[in-house]
């Protein structure tokens, strides 16, 4: 098996400085680096995928066989399209692209390092008291992003509580657009394809059309979390019959009823019978408790 060593503390890497392993998934390892000449820190992403690649003594990776290379090239297509995808939009609300380079053989990502908590701790220390304030500080503004983002041809493909960060200053930031994807895509069942159970819509897991309907559902998913302290059960076993909780009856009074009715709407397995785009949504949602700006 493959040895995916990370890179040392105090590597110099075009200019950063590795300080610590903050992560990784599948095909990449996450570091949280300072620049050598301002010493700032940032969040550096290596695409590094698992159980592909050994690490050589001088930092560079090294494809494991010839049999691993297509599962290599599979999942760098991906990460390069993540890196496209967060330079597609400049938002205060999404994470995007500061530096991008090939360096030990392979492509590293340079975000912005921000401090904070993501939803699902929110939801996991204070579940049943996130109230309506609480949303209106987060929801517009991501669903805001989201909008532009889908005006780019591209949908973000993996919206829920963990990849929404709460930073110290009270702002929202989406995050981790690792499996992004431009809405003409037709290459749709990657070897690296990420889903998470009860935030994807049935037609990620099915031979269905994807668009911003597919991260809409996963959107009104994450506020339906929020609501009711868990995600709603997977897509397919509420093909099978099992039931959301009923929002609008369930919530009246805690929570406004177009906001209810609305994520009960976005929810629905036939992506036909969803909001058309995120803007709609936001309209039905929050226009009329948001304040004006």
């Amino acid at each position: 098996m493959a040895a995916r060593l990370p890179l040392k503390q105090g590597f110099v890497l075009n200019g950063y400085t590795i300080q610590e392993v903050l992560g990784g998934g599948g095909f990449s390892l996450v570091y949280l680096a300072t620049q050598e000449l301002s010493r700032e820190k940032f969040v550096i992403k290596e695409y590094c995928p698992e159980n592909l690649v050994t690490r050589e003594p001088d930092g560079a990776i090294k494809i494991d066989s010839p049999l691993s290379t297509t599962g290599y090239n599979d999942g760098l297509k991906g990460f390069l399209l993540e890196a496209k995808a967060l330079s597609q939009v400049k938002h205060d609300n999404m994470a995007h692209v500061i530096d991008s380079f090939r360096a030990n053989e392979t492509y590293y990502i340079v975000m912005a390092y921000e401090t904070g908590r993501d939803l699902s701790w929110f939801i996991r220390k204070l579940a049943g008291s996130l109230d309506m304030a609480f949303l209106i500080k987060v929801f517009p503004k991501i669903g805001d992003g989201l909008s532009q983002f889908h005006k780019k041809n591209m949908l973000h493909m993996d919206i829920k509580p963990a990849n929404i960060l709460l930073r110290s200053n009270g702002e929202p930031l989406l995050l981790d657009f690792g499996a992004a994807k431009p809405q003409s895509s037709e290459d749709r069942f990657r070897s690296f394809q990420t889903l998470t159970h009860g935030f994807a819509p049935p037609e990620q897991y099915l031979d269905g059309a994807l668009g911003p309907w597919t991260d809409i559902y996963s959107f009104a998913a994450t506020l339906y979390a929020c609501m009711t302290g868990k995600s709603p059960p997977p897509a397919l076993k509420r093909r099978e019959g099992a039931p959301l909780a009923p929002l609008t009856v369930d919530y009246a009074g805690r929570f406004p009823y177009p906001l209810l009715s609305t994520i009960e709407a976005a929810l629905q397995l036939d992506p036909k019978a969803r909001p058309e785009s995120m803007e709609q949504l936001l309209a039905a949602a929050f226009e009329a408790t948001t304040p004006a700006t």
